[in-house]
């Protein structure tokens, strides 16, 4: 009795946030040629026996390569990749699937001499997806014109073949061999529609890696000092090689295999593996190893894999080990899958490498080890304990993304790779342009798009080379699989977070995204910052964030369906009125105050000290004239020299929607326009001799009983202050002192008269650095500038060329 395979159960997600996505997925249709005439002339019994054979089939075989079933249609199949998770193979599974479909239709035996002929066609294209029914079974899962593009070009397959579209023949390049034929006329769309058939998977060849290294010297010193210690000290090392896709992983690892040849004049062995999208051949890496150790190729006959075998296992065995070990190995290289045959030959394949590291220093290194089934995890795991406990000059590195769920062992290093600085984008881009025959001026429109990612950069010019607008610079496919791929990595909520995120220009806010998703404040502060660990978002101020490539947010924003982002949209931008300052987040400690304020001559080219500073804030007696007196004005000034050294890091900042740098004043001179508005002031906490305190009259101001103190406040020595107006200025209140109000310093009715505070531009001075409060201003006057947006270097940038 045969089974058909669905998928009953729905998401385990108990809350799905966006409930549709548009999504770029892969739809396979399959249809048995000749249905009706082989229907005719079979019995009812036989037809449904037939009917539960094929459906039995094809339904194995789209489950081992995970589509999802979306509909029975008579005798058609329509299944779906990558509808709810992508992996950026999605185009691949489906070619592999409709493949193995042809072959185990021929395989499997029918009705009595009937035999099943199948069309199948392959389309790839971008979808609305109801998330919620992406399980097997579940009708109307997708909604796009790539459904009708599968079903129409199965049309156009020969009985047991696979038909292509050009979306789905670039995604599968270097992966299938195809072969392109005449472009078909279908029925309402002009032009022809381009076809290619699939021949069969190829394994794709390595990558070139030609060209200069640019970028990564402090990473490469870091791993060659690693490794190297883990040879002389014979004290085997896991390094773990973390970067997301794109960002130079495998051009790290070809630059330490050709460079790291010796150690202290002993010649380093390496090992090298790929872990290739197979999942039949979980042991496929392994066997790669043995591959390169022995230098068997594929394509080598069985005489050829036998001697070059034993001509590698005879300095490491005795000859009777060598002779049992051969057939063993033999059918590992043949067939690493999982079975037990295959098991012991990867144990076996162990045994080697350890052998062959007790004679020779040994490295071996795996790419795209996230890829790896748990049988490969399990084989590095052994081989890395064992020579530990026997103390070989071995090392072990592996390559993978952030997302991935790390199993290294407990003394395993990691080295995070992050994106290349500014410099080094520009000089790669112009490298490449400069090969690809392209002009270099392109260098400047692309920098800002691949977001210090190589791969990027490198897909950016091969778009170009294969027609790509160079007015709109499209994202390239490429991109946008792989960056498809880092996002479904995420849960429901944190994916949500960052597509909403998405919808926010400028710096994101925590405030701002849960206004967007309709959430309640401080809901989306977990997700953010699980963002951050998973290297998709990078901290900007106290409660900001931003992408770390342009990519990433392009297709986040995308995969939102046009209502739902409009929505977001509208949302994010109702953000309530700015009536708080607060402080900035800390500048760094180490840096001089000279670098911090602008002493020396750069303070006085910023403040505009000396005689421009005397013009412009009238100096000297003229503002000891306006101010009252020659010690209230050179108080209410904050001298310059006293900001430079005491307050040049201790800046105050607007923070919220409305982002601006404060420079604030003595609240004498401040005539109090909104007794509910707090302002900030850099003063710090003791010290009532200080310059910085001798100028503000304690009896014009006290600090609110309920003004938040936070963490940041405290070590930066702000406080929070109540503008009040002079003693002078405002009338006796007969309100008297409540528990808000202790000691009766706030005035029941404030003045509402306007404040006599205006905005004024900032002193002239590079970005991000501010004058002395108050300096050169008159006694009545609170200057407020534009705040420069703050720029925050990501910790790991590689610093070096």
């Amino acid at each position: 009795m045969t089974t058909i395979i669905v998928d009953a159960q729905r998401t385990s997600t108990p809350h799905w946030p966006v409930p549709q996505e548009r999504r770029t997925v892969t739809v396979l249709f399959a249809d048995i040629v000749g249905s009706t005439a082989l229907v005719d002339r079979l019995d009812p019994e036989d037809v449904r026996a037939l009917q539960r054979a094929y459906f039995d089939t094809v339904a194995g075989v789209l489950h081992r390569w995970q589509g999802v079933v979306e509909k029975y249609v008579g005798d058609a199949v329509m299944a779906l990749f990558g509808a709810r998770h992508s992996d950026g193979f999605d185009a691949y599974r489906a070619v592999r699937a409709g493949l193995e479909i042809q072959a185990a239709l021929d395989r499997r035996p029918m009705v009595g001499d009937s035999r099943l002929r199948v069309r199948v066609g392959v389309a790839t294209g971008e979808v609305v997806v109801d998330l919620g029914s992406a399980v097997s079974g579940g009708h109307g899962v997708a909604s796009g014109a790539v459904i009708t593009s599968a079903a129409r070009l199965q049309e156009y397959a020969p009985p047991g073949a696979v038909a292509l579209c050009a979306a789905t023949a670039r995604a599968t390049a270097g992966l299938i061999t195809q072969r392109q034929l005449t472009p078909v006329s279908v029925a309402g769309r002009v032009p022809p529609m381009p076809v290619w058939h699939a021949v069969g998977p190829v394994r794709p060849g390595t990558d070139r890696h030609d060209g200069p290294l640019i970028g990564r010297r402090r990473e490469l010193a870091t791993i060659r000092d690693q490794l190297s210690r883990a040879i002389r000290e014979q004290d085997p090392r896991w390094i773990s090689l973390v970067g997301p896709t794109g960002s130079g992983r495998s051009r790290l690892l070809h630059e330490l295999t050709r460079g790291l040849t010796t150690v202290d004049g002993m010649p380093v062995r390496w090992c090298v593996a790929t872990c290739q999208p197979y999942p039949d051949q979980v042991m496929a890496p392994a066997a790669e190893l043995l591959r390169g150790l022995a230098g068997v190729r594929h394509g080598d006959g069985p005489a050829v894999v036998h001697d070059r075998l034993v001509a590698a296992l005879a300095s490491l065995f005795p000859p009777e080990r060598v002779a049992a070990a051969i057939p063993a190995l033999q059918r590992f290289l043949t067939t690493p899958d999982g079975s037990s045959a295959a098991l012991a030959g990867a144990a076996i394949c162990r045994d080697v490498l350890l052998r062959l590291a007790a004679h020779q220093p040994l490295i071996v290194a795996v790419d795209d080890v996230d890829r790896a089934a748990p049988a490969m995890s399990r084989f590095l795991h052994a081989l890395f304990s064992t020579a530990t406990a026997r103390g070989l000059p071995l090392a072990l590195i592996t390559l993978h993304q952030p997302q991935w769920a790390d199993t290294r062992p407990s003394p395993a290093r990691r080295v995070t790779i992050g994106p290349l600085a500014t410099v080094q984008s520009g000089r790669l881009l112009r490298h490449l342009l400069t090969r690809a025959g392209q002009p270099v001026t392109l260098a400047d429109r692309l920098l800002h798009l691949v977001g210090g990612r190589p791969g990027h950069a490198a897909a950016y010019v091969r778009s170009i080379m294969d027609g790509a607008d160079r007015m709109t610079l499209p994202l390239p496919e490429a991109v946008r699989r792989a960056v498809c791929a880092e996002l479904d990595h995420l849960d429901g909520e944190r994916r949500a977070v960052l597509m909403a995120a998405a919808t926010i220009g400028g710096v994101i806010s925590g405030g701002a995204v849960d206004r967007a998703l309709g959430w309640a404040s401080g809901r989306s502060a977990p997700a953010l910052r699980g963002l951050v660990a998973a290297g998709l978002l990078l901290p900007r101020r106290a409660d900001g964030y931003a992408f770390v490539a342009p990519a990433l947010r392009q297709v986040a924003a995308e995969r939102l369906p046009r209502a739902l982002r409009a929505v977001f949209g509208r949302r994010a931008a109702e953000a309530p009125p700015l009536d708080t300052v607060r402080p900035d987040a800390a500048l760094p400690r180490d840096h001089s105050a000279a670098d911090r304020a602008g002493s020396g001559r750069a303070a006085a080219d910023r403040a505009g000290s000396g005689r421009a500073a005397a013009d412009r804030a009238g100096s000297g007696r003229a503002a000891a004239d306006r101010a009252g007196s020659d010690r209230a004005g050179s108080d209410r000034a904050w001298s310059d020299r006293a900001w430079s050294d005491r307050a040049g890091s201790d800046r105050a900042a607007v923070s919220g929607s409305g982002v601006r740098r404060a420079e604030v004043l003595p609240l004498d001179v401040v005539r109090a326009g909104d007794g509910r508005r707090d302002v900030v002031l850099a003063v710090p906490p003791s010290d009532p001799t200080d310059p910085l305190r001798r100028g503000l009259p304690s009896s014009t101001m006290a600090t609110s009983p309920t003004a938040p103190n936070d963490g940041a406040n405290r070590s930066l020595g702000f406080r929070r202050l109540r503008a009040v107006a002079s003693a002078g200025d405002v009338p006796p209140t007969r309100a008297s002192a409540t528990p808000n109000n202790a000691g009766g310093h706030w005035p029941a009715a404030p003045d509402r008269s306007p404040a006599t505070i205006r905005a004024v531009p900032a002193v002239p001075g590079p970005a991000g650095r501010t004058a002395a409060a108050g300096a050169g201003a008159p006694p009545d006057v609170v200057r407020t500038g534009p705040r420069p947006p703050l720029i925050r270097w990501p910790t790991g940038l590689a610093a070096s060329a």
